[in-house]
This record gives C-alpha cells, structure tokens and sequence, in this order.
C-alpha cells in the first residue's frame, strides 16, 4: 500500500475504533443476551426465543390483546408515533409558514424554541406540575376549577384513560421548536421566482402553499418526520421522570420497557430482548434517512 493509503486509515482508525467499541460490540452483546438470562449482564443461561415468546404471549404491560382496546408498550408506542409525529411536526409546519409572513417572526420563532433549550428532566418537573390534581398547584387544574368551580380537579397522570395523552402533548410541547426550525431553514431555501409565478398565474395564498411550497418541503418534513419516529421508538425520559410507566403500567413504552425490566426488575436479558425489538423498528428509519442523504449528496 502506498504511503496516502496508510495515512487515510490512520486518520479513520479513531472512529473504527469509536464505533466498534461503542456500536458494534454493544450490538451484538445485546442480541446475544437476549438469548439468555443475563444475570449479572453475562451469559448464563441459554433460553433461546423464551424472552421473545413471553414478551408477546405473557408479558400484559408489553403486549396485551385480550381485551379492546389493546394495551401495552407496544400499542402505546403505536399511540406516541401517531399523535406525537403528526403534532410535531405539524404544529411546526403550521408556525414555520404563519410566522414567515409576520413581523414578529423571530419573536414567535424564540418562544416557541424556548423548550428546547430545557432539559427533558426540567421539562418533566415542570409538567407534573402542570398536571398537578392540586389546583393550588397545577395550572391544568387551577383553570378548570376557575372555570367551572363545580369541576373536581383531574388527576391528569393518574387516570389509565388520559396519562399518554398527558404524556404526548408534554413532547410536543418540548419538540416542535425543533421541527419549526428546520422547516422554517427549508422555507427561507425555496427559489422565490416559483412562488412569485405561482401568484402570477392566479394562485391564492391557500393554493400556492399546497401546490408550490408543500411539494418543495416535501423532502425536508420526511426527514423530519422520520427523526421524530425515532424519537419515539427510543422515548424514556418524559415517562420516567413524569409516571415511571404508571398508572398501573398503563403509559409504559418500549424504551422505558427496556430500561425498567433491566435495571429495576433485574432481568437483563429480557431488556435486551426489548433492545434488540426496538433495534428492529428503529434500523428501517435509519437506512431511509442514511439513503436519503446519499441521494441528495449525489445531487448535489
């Protein structure tokens, strides 16, 4: 090999080494624990697809299909992949396009960004009190009682029916800054001649946006829409800090399943089957996000 070749492996040796060491080998550490017990994070005891089985079969805070609606991590992931993709990246859509026609763009753009300069444990705290059943408390409740003073307080985390929908609005309120952000780099991108031939040939602001501008953001709300789907395949923090997967296990999700049925039940090699379940939702994504760039690299 020539003097240039070695000097570009050695250049790339600190990443290799990054990546193998924490990628790589955790990877196939964790499929293969998700093949026995895993006590003690070793490999003890074979039992084959037995996690996998009771997972769906047996495990009711996992998956649970015996009564309607169906319950469970898995449904209440499905939940947080609907509403929360479709919120955030919605909302930000939504303000990115009003706020671009404003004087108070940067001002509106800023409050909305604001969460996103908060902790996920900050932001965690301060919903619970937002939610608080204390109308002295929490804001939610103070409003309804203020309103309606016949109203009992509601125990937004603590009801099975609405404790996801709680736990869903607090990430929209912490991700669509993002989302708005990126849109809005993308909005300020689009050639302006399209546009000004859009109103040329008659088209309202309504038509303009669906038949000019929606089509050009097209690529980047993909993108977008496919980091927040990641997101919530990998949620934990909110949950944790805000219910810990309660009531009752009722807004369990996959990310948080994993961590508590490792380190708070002691069975590591059941999370690691959780593990190697979201590694196989979360791969599609990324090889749809990882081809994308590809694309548009070549382009360019």
């Amino acid at each position: 090999m020539s003097q240039k070749t070695w000097l570009g492996y050695l250049f790339i040796l600190p990443a290799v080494v990054l990546i193998v060491f924490f990628l790589i080998y955790p990877t196939i550490r964790t499929i293969q624990l998700s093949f026995d017990t895993g006590m003690g994070f070793t490999t003890t005891e074979f039992v084959g697809l037995q996690h996998y089985v009771n997972l769906f079969t047996r495990d009711r805070l996992f998956f649970d299909i015996s009564s309607w609606p169906p319950s469970g991590a898995v449904f209440n992931t499905i939940l947080w992949l609907i509403l929360f993709t479709f919120g955030t990246v919605g909302v930000g859509l939504f303000v990115a396009v009003l706020a671009n026609s404003v004087r108070y763009e940067v001002l509106i753009k800023t409050i909305i960004f604001v969460p996103m300069a908060i902790s996920f444990t900050a932001a965690g705290i301060i919903w619970r009190f937002v939610y608080s059943p204390d109308p002295n408390s929490g804001i939610l409740n103070a409003l309804l009682v203020g309103l309606i003073p016949s109203a009992t307080p509601i125990p937004w985390l603590g009801r099975v029916d609405i404790v996801n929908y709680a736990l869903i609005i607090a990430g929209i309120w912490l991700w669509t800054g993002f989302c708005m952000v990126i849109i809005s780099a993308a909005l300020k991108g689009l050639p302006t001649e399209v546009l000004e031939a859009a109103k040329v040939d008659g088209a309202n602001p309504w038509q303009s946006f669906w038949r000019v501008t929606f089509p050009m953001l097209w690529p980047t709300i993909l993108v977008i829409t496919t980091t927040m789907i990641i997101n919530v395949l990998k949620a934990f923090d909110l949950v944790y800090i805000m219910t810990q997967g309660g009531p009752r296990g009722a807004s369990r999700v996959i990310g948080f399943s994993m961590y508590w049925e490792t380190f708070q039940n002691g069975k590591p090699g059941y999370g690691a089957a959780i593990a190697v379940i979201m590694l196989i939702l979360v791969t599609p994504f990324v090889i749809i996000n990882i081809r994308r760039y590809r694309r548009e690299e070549r382009e360019r």
